[in-house]
């Protein structure tokens, strides 16, 4: 028997009247309707809006220690932990909370497109719109798999719930927190959907090293010939849109795990920012969100339901959440073989890092630790414009492993299968934030296309002084001078100090890594080098 089926509380809450479990979308549609939690827009999406928290909020996550968690969780501020005791008293404090509510909302399914590798889920929720965001984003089973299905891990969102942080050991009234012992995910006090996403992926961070498959925050797509690229990267920096490719088929756009099967998407669904979406310079992203689809602090019109996708007054984490096959162009099952090339993708603010460069293997561990990029104004609560930041492996808050671990899978991947790795900039070009402009996205698409293409390997390059990258001074479709970042700069001598500065900042952030081995601490920048 299950950890999660011997919590016997769990198990008659389920059984009560009030519990609605795994209902259609227009089913799940008409509760939110008649429930006022949400609206309709032009096309059909649902409507709903997080009241305070437009974004993840990392510091009111936690995992529980215990025996099995103690020796093995990366403890630190990004692993905060709770003790057992504390987690069950508020877990039943929630489980009474939700008897009490009108209706609650169950889903079913499965983290993992791979079978093998899979994870059976159950996703209880308080708002009928935050379970058809999981009826979109996690895999659906089959009616067969169905019903057979026995969760493995159970997600419980009661967002009115609040915590009292003297009492229940919180540091707000808002938590997210992960229990392997009990095999459950307790959130409460947020209304923010992306938690309930991105606790299952920090669970399966957890889980697969253990399988000897390698979970992955990138998107994926594979080619006509079948190649596959990854394109991995931290929130804004445009895994969505540059996987979302219509000459290639998309595997999926955020999380995926890496088995010697091949790539296989973690998510049934996509999980795109919407800020300045237009049928123009987005047309797959824009055509999926229709009925079925879930929008998050969207401003509509109020007459015609039209969606202004550049009106940011809620916030500029506007997100839009859809099933895959809203997608025309998709793998399904989103499974496919291994990498032929990967993409590590940074929105630097600071404007020097170059546009695309390519790596060798031992940049390529440097960069995948460093993590490197600008948080972007959105993703996390009070974060209101670009940020420097360092985050490893392009998603250290869902690492509840040793960074090391995944870098070191990442290493033995890329020398078995023989996979290239481009570092592209999607930031700003010409100027630091707030002088230069950001990368425009047409540029950015013609050189992903020319590295997956294998368009760049002939091609003359030139060895930044500072970063020791290989730039391309040609790319089809590119002018030559936006290739070489300091030559966009009007005051060159500008472009240095900040390159320097950024420099200094890689060094720094990479002394924690004191067990990397001197060849990929020698692949970082070349200034300041102890």
């Amino acid at each position: 028997m299950s950890a999660i089926n011997q919590m016997s509380d769990l198990n008659q809450l389920l059984a009560q009247e009030h519990v609605l479990h795994h209902l259609s979308v227009p089913q799940l549609v008409e509760k939110i309707l008649s429930k006022k939690e949400g609206s309709l827009t032009d096309r059909g999406a649902v409507l709903a809006t997080t009241g305070t928290y437009t974004g993840r909020s990392p510091k009111d996550k936690f995992i529980v220690k215990d025996h099995e968690s103690e020796s093995t969780v990366n403890w630190g501020s990004t692993n905060q932990s709770i003790d057992d005791s504390t987690f069950v008293r508020l877990y039943h404090k929630v489980l009474d909370y939700l008897k009490e509510r009108d209706e609650l909302f169950v889903f079913k399914g499965y983290a993992g497109a791979d079978k093998k590798n899979r994870l059976p889920i159950q996703v209880i929720n308080e708002f009928a719109w935050h379970n058809l965001f999981a009826h979109q984003m996690f895999i659906r089973p089959t009616e067969q798999e169905l019903s057979q299905h026995e969760a493995e891990f159970t997600v419980i969102s009661a967002p009115t719930f609040k915590a009292d942080p003297k009492v229940d050991g919180t540091n707000s009234e808002a938590f997210i927190i992960i229990s392997f012992k009990h095999r459950i995910v307790l959130i409460g006090g947020t209304e923010y959907a992306g938690e309930i996403k991105k606790s299952i992926f920090s669970v399966m961070n957890y889980l697969l090293p253990k399988q000897n498959s390698m979970p992955m925050h990138c998107s994926a797509n594979v080619g006509k010939e079948g190649d596959v690229a990854l394109f991995f990267g931290l929130s804004g920096t445009g895994k969505t849109t540059l996987s979302a490719d219509p000459e290639r088929r998309l595997i999926g756009d955020d999380e995926h795990a890496w088995s010697h099967n091949g790539v296989a998407n973690i998510e049934g669904g996509c999980y795109a920012k919407c800020i300045s979406l237009s049928a123009e310079k987005e047309p797959q992203i824009f055509n999926a969100i229709q009925f079925g689809s879930v929008l998050e602090n969207v401003v509509v019109d109020e007459e015609t339901r039209v969606p202004d996708y550049d009106n940011t007054s809620l916030t500029e984490n506007t997100r839009a959440a859809y099933p895959l096959h809203h997608i025309d162009n998709t793998v399904q099952p989103s499974i496919a073989g291994h990498p032929n090339a990967i993409v590590f993708l940074t929105a630097d603010a600071t404007g020097v890092l170059p546009p695309i460069s390519k790596l060798t293997k031992e940049q390529a561990m440097y960069h995948f630790l460093s993590g490197y990029t600008s948080k972007l104004a959105g993703t996390e609560r009070g974060v209101t414009s670009p940020q420097a930041t360092f985050s490893a492996c392009f998603g250290s808050p869902f690492l509840p492993l040793a960074p090391s671990v995944y870098a070191e899978m990442l290493g033995e991947k890329i020398d078995q299968f023989d996979t290239s790795v481009y570092l592209v900039n999607t930031g700003w070009t010409g100027g630091a934030y707030g002088e230069g402009e950001r990368m425009k996205l047409s540029h950015t698409r013609s050189m992903v296309h020319a590295a997956l293409e294998d368009e760049l390997n002939s091609v003359e390059t030139y060895t930044d002084p500072v970063f020791g990258l290989q730039i391309p001074l040609h790319c089809p479709g590119v002018p030559d001078d936006v290739l070489l970042p300091r030559k966009t700069w009007s005051n060159p001598e500008a472009y240095d100090k900040k390159a320097q500065e950024l420099a200094e900042k890689f060094h720094e952030n990479f002394k924690k890594f004191t067990h990397a081995s001197s060849a990929i601490k020698n692949a970082g920048p070349a200034s300041g080098r102890n």
